[in-house]
C-alpha cells in the first residue's frame, strides 16, 4: 500500500501551508481519484506522493518502507521521472519530464528496457524525434511509456488529459488502465473533472484548501 500520513507542506517558511494534515491511502490495484479546484494543492501532493518532494511534517511509505519524510529526504533529481522506483509520476505537461535536447529514443532508454505492451503505444517513427517534434497526445503516450519502464508499483497520474481532445483523452486514458489493471498497479488519479474520475476511477476523495475529504460528492 502507498501512504500518506498527515503531510504538511509549505512552499516557504513563512508562507500559508499548501497540504495540512493530509493522509492519502492508495491499495494495489486501486485507481483513487483525486478530486479538487485549481490551486488546491492536488499537484503539490503528487510530488510529494513520488518522493519528488520531502514534506515539512509527515511521512510517505511505500508498502511499509518508507520513501520520504523531513528526516529522509528524498533526492528530487532521481525521484518519480522515469527512474527506477516504486512510484512514478506522469503529469499534465509530459515534456517538462523530458530533457529537450534528446531524441525520444534515447530519453525511453534512460529508463530502462522496453516494457510489455509499449508497441502499442509509442510509434517506432518517433524514437529518431525530439519532443518539440511532437504532438501533446504523442508526448503522453511517450511519458507513459517511459514510466512503464520504471516498473513502477504505483503510478500518480495529475490532470493527464486536461490540456487533450476528446478523442485523445478517451486513447491516453485507455492505455493507462490497460497497463495497470494488467500488472496490478495502485493509481491516483488527479483532475479537477468530476465526470472523468467517474469513469475512471474506483472511488474518488475531494481535496478542499489543504485536507482530502472522502466521499467526493
Amino acid at each position: 500500500m502507498l501512504i500518506a500520513e498527515d503531510i504538511w507542506v509549505r512552499h516557504h517558511r513563512r508562507s500559508p501551508w499548501v497540504l495540512r494534515g493530509v493522509t492519502v491511502r492508495i491499495e494495489p490495484g486501486q485507481v483513487l481519484g483525486l478530486a479538487g479546484p485549481s490551486g488546491v494543492g492536488k499537484s503539490t501532493l503528487a510530488t510529494v506522493l513520488c518522493g519528488m518532494r520531502t514534506p515539512d511534517h509527515g511521512i510517505v511509505t511505500v508498502d511499509g518502507t518508507p520513501l520520504s519524510s523531513p528526516s529522509r529526504p528524498t533526492r528530487p533529481a532521481r525521484a518519480g521521472r522515469g527512474r527506477p522506483g516504486p512510484v512514478q509520476l506522469v503529469g499534465q505537461r509530459p515534456e517538462l519530464m523530458m530533457d529537450p535536447r534528446w531524441r525520444i529514443g534515447r530519453i525511453l532508454a534512460e529508463a530502462g528496457p522496453a516494457g510489455l505492451g509499449e508497441e502499442a503505444l509509442v510509434s517506432p517513427d518517433w524514437l529518431e524525434r525530439y519532443p518539440h517534434e511532437l504532438s501533446s497526445g504523442e508526448l503522453h503516450r511517450i511519458n507513459l511509456a517511459r514510466a512503464m519502464r520504471a516498473r513502477p508499483a504505483y503510478l500518480i497520474a495529475d490532470e493527464i488529459s486536461s490540456s487533450l481532445d476528446a478523442l485523445t483523452q478517451v486513447q491516453v486514458w485507455r492505455d493507462l488502465l490497460a497497463w495497470t489493471a494488467r500488472d496490478g498497479l495502485g493509481v491516483l488519479a488527479i483532475s479537477h473533472d468530476p465526470d472523468l474520475l467517474a469513469a475512471v476511477a474506483d472511488t474518488t476523495v475531494h481535496l478542499t484548501p489543504g485536507d482530502v475529504r472522502a466521499p467526493a460528492e
